[in-house]
Formats: C-alpha cells, structure tokens, sequence
C-alpha cells in the first residue's frame, strides 16, 4: 500500500493484497486520513468483483457523511454494477474533477 498526500488529497494505491485486508488497513489507519478526501486506486490489481468494491461501502458512508470525498478508481470493474452509494471511476484524472466538484457543492451549501 502506497500514500501519496496531494493537498488535501491522501491517494491510496494498493498493488497486492486483497481488498478485504486494504478495508481492515484502512479502518485502522483512518484517524490519520480522515480529514483528507481519499482516493483509493486499484489500478494496478486484476479484475476486481462488485462485492469487494462494496467491502468498502460503510468506510465510503462515513467519510462523506464527514464532508469529505471517497473515491475508487478503477477500470476494472463492471460501473453499471456498483452500488450508487459509492463512487468508482476509471481513471485520476476523474477522481480529482469529482472531488472538485464535491467541494464546489460543500462551499455553495449543497
């Protein structure tokens, strides 16, 4: 597991083990990110199923109900399955234009 701090933007890159077990590293070391947005890229993993883009749903559920951004990029994963509780995107690039977007929306009071 790779952290990169990018402004107010903690990037998670997970090259090996599982997302269940990126899930449980995460709980435990989310006081130290949780008031960063977060973007989790699982760019390098193979084929990842919707049930482990859900294993990350009650952390997604609490990090924005702390207004801030959680976002999964990956383009390996079917996007018309995942839950819209959650968000996914296939590439960055796209993960950083949603969390301006977000904060945009946060300063106007949506």
């Amino acid at each position: 597991m790779i952290f990169d701090q990018d402004g107010s933007i903690t990037i998670i890159t997970q090259e090996k083990a599982t997302t269940i077990e990126l899930v449980k590293k995460l709980e435990t070391l989310y006081p130290k990110y949780k008031n960063n947005n977060i973007i989790i890229s699982l760019t390098t993993l193979g084929k990842i199923s919707t049930e482990e883009i859900i294993e990350f749903l009650q952390l997604s559920n609490t990090h924005r109900a702390s207004k801030h951004s959680f976002i999964i990029v990956t383009n390996k994963v079917d996007l018309d399955e995942v839950p819209d509780e959650i968000i996914v995107v296939p590439t960055l690039q796209e993960a950083y234009d949603i969390i301006e977007m977000e904060e945009m929306e946060r300063d106007l009071g949506f």
